[in-house]
């Protein structure tokens, strides 16, 4: 064992002591939250505009703060990005991150001085965590990489702007300096499959020991790798690589494709950051479900799904959400961000530590008819399925076609692409489609009263999704497809990629 490992190994038991408080006490830290960012951000523009100063409950705050996206914030982003002090939180944010938003195209969400000590201190938590659990230190000895965005930054009135993994590549701790890959002159690159090869080339004799980033991004690198090696395996191009850290999407579409890529089922740690804060990561082996981060400078709420579209939907705190019920997430945050939703929903699956998974986008759903299916639903039919007859999915998206041909009834079309596809697809699509109905009533409904017809499965072309990524420019990064759809925007542009 390494000096690294060895001292990795001693601060995880200081590490832990302080996640064990924060498992113990999150109704108490959550308050203790709320009651600190209302009392700092009310001398702001925001904080007078909305009457902080007068704020001491929940209600107070429910009353005077409605929920927005960021469209509805955008008027007071567009000040802070004229250099205004003092806008949504105390002085300017220490950073910008620039993100793309399904809506609102680019969106700047700020960092402050309080919030970014946060997403450093989360991801080193959720590593150390993980030594602390399982005892495993190697891994801090040997070279880690982050596939991420550039860390190069440019500047709008003063404030550095870049994609928050390029930001927070800016802050990597020096005693891991050495230990991290690619160099930076490589993780400066625009081009995601030029840096790619890029990365390949550093990091092909090293001694990888963590590989960190979004599956899909990841797939590409370790297909490259295993090219240049002639077809070898990850471990057996890097025997000592022992965890890998994933974020962004849910990790089970992907994990038979890359543990068959890597050799064996390695340790994974799912984590969950975002732009506007680092929210939870997984805190053990033996369960896939994230632990909420109540202590780190942000305050939650939470809006019954079903409910985020009406015009005054009930807003809940931490103490009054119900295990297995879909929310949307809402975030108060020390950076300046005031009942924003973030667009995520998840549920709770304990309350004692809160614990969440992720269940989908709140605007990625199918209800062209009524049947309200979500990102959970979809992604979990279709593994149950391909798990069942030992598919390899590569990725998928769905959508609903309104317009069927005549004589036909409407339904739900699935765009997969497969690495081994079935033999049978019309027999796949109904299994799918039969898993489907057992989880949404609404859907079952639909199809039992010949509103729909079952779902249809057009199998893609290899490299399918790479190809229409890249025609989209946003090829790499944190850019993610979208499993579910409401309109054809994306699926009427695969259609060309339908393998005959």
């Amino acid at each position: 064992m390494g000096i690294k490992a060895l001292i990795g190994k001693l601060y995880a038991i200081v590490v832990q002591k302080n996640i064990e408080h924060m498992r113990k006490n999150g109704v108490a830290l959550q308050n203790k939250t709320f009651q600190h960012i209302i009392h700092e951000a009310a001398t702001t523009i925001f904080g007078v505009d909305h009457g902080f100063a007068d704020i001491k409950t929940y209600e107070d705050f429910k009353k005077r703060v409605p929920i927005r996206d960021y469209e509805d914030l955008r008027p007071y982003i567009d000040r802070v990005m004229r250099g205004e002090d003092d806008v949504l939180w105390p002085g300017r944010p220490e950073y910008l991150a620039k993100t793309s938003g399904t809506t609102s195209g680019v969106k700047y969400i700020p960092i402050s001085k309080q919030s970014m000590p946060e997403h450093i201190t989360a991801a080193r938590n959720a590593l150390l965590n993980y030594a602390y659990e399982t005892g495993k230190t190697e891994f801090i000895d040997g070279k880690m990489i982050f596939l991420q965005g550039s860390p190069e930054l440019h500047e709008i009135a003063g404030i550095p702007v870049g994609r928050l993994s390029g930001i927070v590549a800016n802050h990597v701790p020096g005693y891991l300096q050495s230990n991290r890959m690619p160099s930076y002159k490589t993780n400066c690159i625009e081009d995601w499959e030029e840096k790619v090869d890029a990365i390949v080339e550093e990091t092909f004799n090293k001694d990888m020991t963590l590989i960190s980033g979004i599956p899909p991004w990841c797939q590409m690198y370790f297909d490259r790798l295993s090219t240049k090696a002639g077809g070898k395996k990850i471990k057996d191009i890097f025997p000592n690589f022992k965890l890998f850290v994933y974020g962004g999407v849910n990790y089970e579409p992907y994990r038979a494709r890359i543990e068959e890529s890597i050799g064996f089922p390695i340790d994974t740690i799912e984590t969950y950051p975002a732009s506007e804060g680092f929210i939870a990561f997984q805190d053990s082996q033996k369960d896939k479900s994230l632990l909420l981060l109540v202590d780190a400078g942000m305050f939650y709420e939470f809006v019954p799904a079903e409910e985020f579209f009406d015009e005054n939907p009930t807003r809940l705190m931490l103490k009054d959400v119900e295990l297995n019920k879909n929310y949307a997430l809402i975030l108060n945050t020390n950076a300046g961000l005031w009942g924003y939703s973030i667009g995520d929903t998840i549920k709770f699956v304990s309350k004692n530590p809160y614990k969440i998974l992720v269940t989908g986008r709140i605007k990625h759903y199918i209800s062209a008819f009524g049947e309200h299916v979500i990102g959970e639903e979809v992604e979990q039919a279709l593994m149950k399925v391909a798990g069942e007859e030992g598919l390899d999915v590569v990725e998928f998206t769905v959508a609903p076609q309104v317009n069927a041909p005549v004589g036909q009834l409407p339904y739900h079309e699935w765009f997969i692409e497969f690495g081994k596809a079935p033999a049978d697809v019309k027999a796949f699509s109904q299994k799918v489609d039969k898993v489907l109905q057992e989880k949404n009533i609404y859907y079952a409904d639909l199809i039992g009263g010949n509103i729909l017809q079952p779902l249809i499965v057009k199998v893609l072309k290899k490299n399918a999704f790479v190809d229409y990524m890249r025609s989209e420019g946003k090829l790499g990064g944190q850019n993610k497809v979208p499993r579910l759809s409401n309109d054809r925007k994306i699926a009427d542009q695969l259609t060309e990629y339908i393998l005959n």
